[in-house]
């Protein structure tokens, strides 16, 4: 049996055609779906229970916890994680268990795709994330579309309630620690319709991102491919730093400070850049416009990462829950 467990918090919109889609893979008799409300003061709970799944309310922690607390109040034995933005593809349960038969298999996914219909932001930043093609071992699996192996999720005592974001890329690390095979199937598809859709809205969310992800890279040990990622944010933020002291210094300086002032911005277009290129290498990229939206992308993606080094930010839904919560007496 597989246990669906799906965290949400004021999406009932989203959660209703979230739990459609998984009640169009054929649920009954092989599955159970458990929706862990954080909360809600919207219609969450009652689409829910209108769709026939089992409710338990997890008002404190993160979204760590609402997936161990979820994990706790199943009983299959592969524990399906889906977020309520998510939109299942058809024949997603039976690709996943047939991917789950092999023993030594701990976990299984694919790489989100984005809305057909979202806007051009929410596009680049899909050819950004890439597209899972085929069967392939890999390294990471998005909690937003994971199936895995209860005893595997047991053993290592499920999601570490103290990272804020980036639990799923520890988790995947710990899989791999202790033994675990990870695959990305492309039939176990996911629509993302939760992709920022604007580049104010990207900023925020890799920000909010960035900083526990560079905490899970260090926590468990730099490889050559890591590296990249690390080095970026660094980079950016000194020559942002040497940039504004450089343009200071120009009236005093001179030539050396100009010269400063240039090297560091052209790092920091460089680094950009080399992410810019990424996406538009996708085939995605089909006219100058599409270039420049690629490149826009890209850099806002790199920014929001090196910000992340020396700043805290919120969830954009934490922030969105809080800006009703202050609107409230003005209605």
């Amino acid at each position: 049996m597989v246990s669906f467990i799906v965290p949400v918090r004021n999406d009932a919109a989203r959660l209703q055609r979230c739990l459609v889609s998984i009640a169009r893979n054929g649920t009954a008799g092989l599955s159970e779906i458990l929706v862990v409300d954080h909360g809600s003061t919207d219609d969450s709970v009652a689409v829910a229970r209108a769709a026939g799944a089992k409710v338990i309310v997890v008002p404190e922690g993160r979204v760590a916890r609402l997936r161990n607390e979820g994990s706790i109040a199943t009983r299959g034995d592969f524990l399906a994680f889906v977020d309520a933005d998510h939109e299942l593809g058809a024949g997603w349960l039976s690709a996943a268990l047939e991917t789950m038969q092999p023993a030594d298999v701990g976990a299984a996914g694919a790489l989100y795709v984005s809305p057909p219909d979202g806007t051009w932001v929410q596009r680049m930043y899909g050819a950004l994330r890439g597209r899972t093609a085929g069967r392939t071992e890999t390294r990471w699996l998005g909690s937003g579309n994971l199936i895995v192996r209860r005893k595997a999720f047991e053993a290592l005592g499920g999601f570490d309630v103290t990272l804020e974001s980036c639990e799923d890329v520890d988790l995947c690390e710990r899989l791999r620690s202790a033994g675990w095979r990870l695959l990305a199937d492309e039939r176990l598809l996911s629509v993302h319709h939760g992709d920022p859709a604007s580049l104010t809205k990207l900023f925020r969310a890799e920000r909010w991102r960035g900083r526990d992800n560079l905490t899970i890279t260090l926590r468990h040990g730099l490889t050559l491919r890591d590296i990249p990622s690390v080095v970026a944010p660094v980079v950016i933020v000194a020559s942002v730093a040497i940039a504004a002291l450089a343009a200071i210094a120009v009236p005093f300086a001179g030539g050396r400070a100009v010269v400063a002032l240039a090297w560091c911005i052209a790092a920091i277009l460089a680094f950009c850049g080399i992410r810019g290129l990424r996406v538009a290498a996708s085939g995605r990229v089909r006219s100058l416009v599409s270039l420049l939206q690629a490149f826009a992308v890209g850099a806002t993606y790199e920014l929001a990462r090196a910000a992340a080094v020396v700043s805290r930010a919120s969830h954009h839904r934490d922030r969105a829950v809080s800006l009703r919560t202050l609107q409230a007496p003005l209605r």
